[in-house]
């Protein structure tokens, strides 16, 4: 195949290339090489990864996420929001509450629609996790919550608990401020972190708002993040900021997030979904065996 079909979708502003593997197939293709140059603003089309959308054995659909720096990462809350736009509105699926299969489970998707159009989604995304070895951070502590740990011989104090894939969160009292380009790289790769994290800055509005920016692993600073956003109410809620059971949004730079982390031990994040555009992208004689 010298041609690869494409929507181009994006959740406020967490935008990703999206292939539809109902229609065709990548079989055979180096999917991170590939994930790299769809990605490349330069040379590709620009976005902060690829998403595949394919048949699951689990459940209606399921969803497989590229960072734009070609590694696969386990679970992506403006993804799945995007994901679950696209199979209702080209009528992979006709139930408007289903499953999608990800890397780190399966997770129920609520689309609410107006006239065959998908206006908002609601993702159960699950219950956190905050023992360190399951995150994975490797620490003589069982969790970390509120803890001061060293980054560059600076202490801090963070909460680090995974919502499928790994996330540290820092307090800062002003949003603008947050050393997200600067703190956030070293953060990602440091060392006790075997798979990498993604870095949250939050500063807390009231008890039903927060500010936050993110620094993606593999992807750096994106306009959203949906898994850091229910991280951040978990960890504010934890933190006594905010109040578990109660409706908490979420200042992106993309936009708002409305997340509740239930009773339950559930986290619910609601947003919106877009499509931007559909295309198709030209793969080049030299990179046939990508």
């Amino acid at each position: 195949m010298k041609t690869i079909q494409f929507t181009k979708m994006h959740g406020l502003g967490n935008n990703y290339i999206y292939i539809d593997l109902f229609k065709q197939s990548l079989q055979g293709r180096d999917l991170s090489l590939l994930a790299q140059q769809l990605s490349c603003v330069k040379t590709g089309i620009g976005a902060d990864g690829m998403i595949l959308i394919a048949p699951s054995q689990v459940a209606p659909v399921k969803m497989r996420i590229f960072n734009k720096d070609g590694s696969e990462g386990k679970n992506c809350g403006n993804g799945l929001r995007c994901v679950a736009k696209y199979v209702y509105e080209h009528k992979i699926v006709t139930d408007n509450e289903f499953l999608i299969e990800t890397l780190s489970g399966c997770v129920v998707a609520k689309v609410e629609e107006k006239e065959g159009t998908v206006i908002s989604v609601t993702i159960n995304m699950g219950k956190p996790i905050f023992e360190n070895k399951k995150i994975p951070f490797n620490s003589s502590l069982e969790r970390t919550i509120r803890k001061t740990i060293s980054f560059n011989d600076q202490d801090y104090d963070v909460t680090i608990l995974s919502m499928g894939n790994p996330h540290i969160i820092f307090y800062v009292d002003d949003i603008l401020q947050a050393p997200v380009t600067t703190l956030g790289p070293i953060v990602e790769k440091d060392e006790r972190f075997p798979e990498g994290v993604n870095v949250e800055f939050v500063e807390v509005v009231n008890e039903g708002e927060i500010s936050f920016r993110v620094w993606e692993r593999g992807s750096g600073v994106t306009e959203a993040c949906g898994t850091g956003a229910c991280a951040a109410v978990v960890s504010s809620v934890l933190n006594q900021f905010t109040n578990k059971n109660k409706e908490t949004v979420v200042h992106l730079d993309g936009g708002d997030l409305f997340i509740t982390w239930r009773n339950d031990g559930d986290v619910w994040m609601k947003g919106p979904a877009v499509t931007v555009c559909e295309g198709v992208f030209y793969i080049n004689q030299e990179d046939s065996d990508v």
